[in-house]
């Protein structure tokens, strides 16, 4: 069947219709949180990046920043740049142009200063809402559909409930043709033999296999004899001992399927099924990527809580225990933990599916409702 979502120019489906005001660089964040402030409706998103960094960071900046002006989530953007920095505002409109949806620019050097650009970026993103509500929602496949998944503050059930039942609704979306995207490839140390075997060629099982060598070589550098415990201390705390332990339990949220594609840090992937994308372990850092990558959804599971969603992407909360659902009720959407009281995987997996569809058609989980909104593009090298 599918669900109902927002068509765009380019063909894409979004799953919300958001006019997203955007800064180049972070020096425009103030305006932006000024434009935000009078206009609650749009997405105020700022940033710490571009400017003042090395190729590789201005490369990956770069292509994040495309990708969310790209997103289908966003119907408009009005990107708002200083106009002395690096990544400027009107070389990305032309990027987001391609998609075929409004792109307005203002330069803050240019207009006069931050009260006259605030003042004109009101006045634009006014009209960017007012066209934006003109657009009716209608009937998109489920091959339409980019699910990203996440794991944070995980505890010793992570991997027992919450992973497994995201596993499972993993394998049901890529068998309507969908895609799902596995992040989070310093959480995949000590399973790069099972997943190489996954892979659905020799050269996607090598090309994993050395993405999640070279970060076990980073992660060795950098911590020496404690390489072994990148884990946080919430991790420990909840009951797990070391990182392979945690990687195990990671890599059930993508389910059984065969790995299609290995994609770089906010590459959207060209092939359907399941990508693995190469992301840090950092939660928000991972969300980032995927959301420039083209997940219009995505499943978050949690055993010590995390609040976090993303400006313009729904994120459904997971809980992997009943005693943290119970605790923050205002932030968990779902209980993995009745899979230890009982419940089936099977039935918790037709659950989490209908709640899929009904936040893709616009019921707001609880993060989003929240305005848990958190964005942070991650970077490399040194700042100049």
């Amino acid at each position: 069947m599918g669900f109902l979502g927002y068509r765009r120019p380019d063909g894409k489906c979004g799953v919300r219709n958001h006019v997203m005001v955007l800064s180049s660089v972070s020096c425009a964040n103030g305006v932006v949180n000024a434009i935000g402030r009078a206009l609650p409706e749009v997405k105020a998103v700022t940033h710490t990046e571009g400017c003042g960094r090395g190729v590789a960071d201005v490369e990956i900046t770069g292509r994040t920043l495309a990708g969310l002006c790209n997103h289908p989530n966003v119907a408009a953007v009005l990107i708002v740049g200083l106009g002395c920095e690096f990544m400027k505002a009107p070389q990305m409109a032309e990027q987001a142009r391609a998609s075929g949806k409004p792109v307005e620019t203002l330069v803050i050097q240019e207009e006069g200063g931050t009260k006259k650009t605030t003042a004109r970026g009101i006045e634009i993103a006014r009209k960017m809402l007012a066209g934006a509500a003109a657009a009716e929602r209608e009937d998109c496949g489920w091959d339409q559909l980019v699910l990203g998944l996440e794991c944070g503050g995980s505890d010793a059930l992570s991997g027992v409930t919450a992973n497994p039942l995201v596993g499972a609704a993993a394998d049901w979306l890529v068998a309507q043709g969908g895609t799902v995207i596995l992040s989070e490839t310093t959480e995949m140390i000590g399973t790069e033999e099972i997943l190489k075997k996954r892979a659905a060629s020799p050269e996607i099982g090598e090309k994993l296999y050395g993405m999640i060598k070279q970060h076990t070589r980073f992660v060795k550098d950098a911590l020496g004899p404690f390489a072994s415990m990148v884990i946080s201390p919430g991790n420990i705390e909840g009951g797990l001992t070391n990182i392979t332990e945690k990687s195990l339990g990671c890599i059930i949220k993508g389910g059984t399927s065969p790995v299609n594609e290995v994609v770089d840090y906010g590459v959207a992937p060209s092939a359907s099924g399941l990508v693995i994308m190469d992301t840090p372990g950092s939660d928000i850092f991972s969300l980032s990527g995927m959301a420039a990558g083209g997940a219009q959804l995505m499943l978050f599971t949690t055993g010590r809580g995390s609040p976090v969603g993303f400006p313009t992407v729904p994120v459904i909360k997971v809980a992997s225990n009943t005693d943290l659902f119970n605790r923050m009720e205002d932030d968990m959407d779902v209980n993995a933990g009745r899979l230890l009281e009982g419940l089936t995987i099977a039935d918790a997996a037709g659950e989490l599916v209908a709640l899929i569809k009904r936040v893709a058609e616009g019921e707001q989980p609880k993060a989003e409702a929240n305005l848990q909104d958190c964005l942070s593009i991650h970077t490399v090298g040194p700042a100049f």
